[in-house]
């Protein structure tokens, strides 16, 4: 049975291929925080791990309420499967279980959440609406910012309903047709989600369920994956028994470097059976590109932040220390504010790798190296505030930030 209760929170990293290496500076990169490694930047991300769900939690059972709230803090989800149909919708351990009603019901149950918090204040909604003469996007804006959308997410969702959504729009003339359209065209942009079809290399029945869930949600949707083998080759890497790279199709062994220690006779014998059985059959563990594919679906923009276009360094000294990873539409001073309140607050202007100074509110675009420039203020060059005194009224001095 589910055990989680409160959500488990833990940090993953999104690889992408890091400016340095077409910059020459492979050797000198040094991120703050992840890793970079022959060019590939692992971006850390958060990762919540949260209460499982049973069917009827969007009238209350189980725990799915706390469920449903806790996605409100979420970005995309993955919806961990287990594809060998081993375990059923109540997470008890069975066989034969067809694992196509998991991801038809998690659906069902997040789509029913949000249609019924609509549905019963619906004629409310649409009268008000009426009467206000307030445009779709401020209405829809009032009624779903409580599941995180921001204008942002509204306007998408406006844009992907195409005519039924055009202005102006009398919302007393919708139905249950209607708002059901609405929800999944809400959903599709708030709540992006991923399906990892896991335990991949276990189970009998495994390849037909595979098999059943692509051919209904598609390819580009579903990730084939053993966890329990990707930490299996972890921790055997961890001991220096293998050299693997999480996403890696392939590992070295002591056989082809003799720095590593020699493996068991019970080690190599899991080792083939995870080579043969999941990294030769599906190309990887499939927990990599799982999480890269989360982080894509969400658009999220990777930028990188630097006091010098000249050598790449941060504030700090490091080349490209830091890696911003911000959601679509967000602009060169909103970045700015990520980076540091203080940056943001003392923004003076931006430039670009080739000088060119920045519009603050342009958004920006994947992989900007962007160099801030700031008004001197003790607080923005790192040194502690000052004490209360009367406003010097000479002109401050720039700063340049990362």
């Amino acid at each position: 049975p589910f055990t989680t209760i409160e959500p488990n929170e833990g940090i993953t990293y999104y690889t992408t291929e890091c400016p340095c290496k077409s910059r020459g500076k492979i050797d000198l990169c040094k991120p703050r925080y992840g890793q970079c490694v022959g060019g590939t930047r692992h971006i850390p991300v958060k990762l919540l791990d949260v209460a499982g769900l049973i069917p009827g939690a969007s009238e209350g059972a189980g725990l799915g309420n706390k469920f449903l709230d806790d996605l409100r803090h979420a970005h995309v989800l993955m919806h961990i499967v287990d594809v060998s149909g081993t375990t059923n919708e109540k997470g008890e351990t069975t066989i034969g279980y067809n694992p196509l009603n998991d991801a038809d019901w998690l659906t069902m149950e997040i789509h029913n959440w949000v249609f019924n918090n609509l549905w019963k204040r619906w004629g409310s909604i649409a009268r008000r609406h009426s009467a206000t003469q307030s445009t779709l996007r401020a209405t829809f804006q009032g009624q779903l910012s409580g599941y995180g959308a921001s204008v942002a997410t509204i306007l998408a969702m406006l844009n992907s309903m195409g005519d039924a959504a055009k202005e102006p729009c009398v919302l007393t003339t919708w139905g249950e047709p209607e708002v059901h359209a609405l929800v999944d065209a809400f959903l599709a942009q708030r709540f992006p989600t991923i399906l990892v079809l896991n335990k991949a290399d276990i189970g009998n029945d495994t390849d037909k369920n595979i098999e059943r869930i692509v051919d209904k949600y598609g390819g580009d949707r579903c990730f084939v994956a053993s966890a329990a083998s990707e930490v299996f080759l972890r921790n055997m890497h961890s001991k220096r028994h293998i050299h693997y790279e999480p996403g890696d199709m392939v590992y070295t062994t002591s056989a082809d470097d003799a720095t590593l220690a020699p493996l068991m006779p019970k080690m190599a014998a899991r080792l083939d059976q995870v080579s043969d059985m999941v990294l030769f059959r599906y190309g990887s563990t499939g927990v990599r590109a799982a999480i890269n594919a989360a982080v894509a679906l969400s658009n999220m923009v990777v930028v990188y932040p630097v006091k010098s276009l000249k050598n790449f360094t941060t504030v700090e000294g490091d080349v490209f220390g830091h890696a911003v990873l911000v959601r679509p539409g967000t602009t060169v001073r909103e970045v700015a504010y990520v980076l540091s309140p203080v940056v943001g607050a003392n923004y003076l202007y931006a430039e670009g790798e080739d000088g060119r100074r920045l519009s603050e509110d342009d958004a920006v675009s994947m992989n900007l190296i962007v160099k801030f420039t700031t008004v001197a203020s003790k607080e923005a060059s790192g040194s502690a505030p000052a004490s209360a005194a009367p406003e010097d009224k000479k002109p401050k001095k720039k700063v340049d930030q990362d």
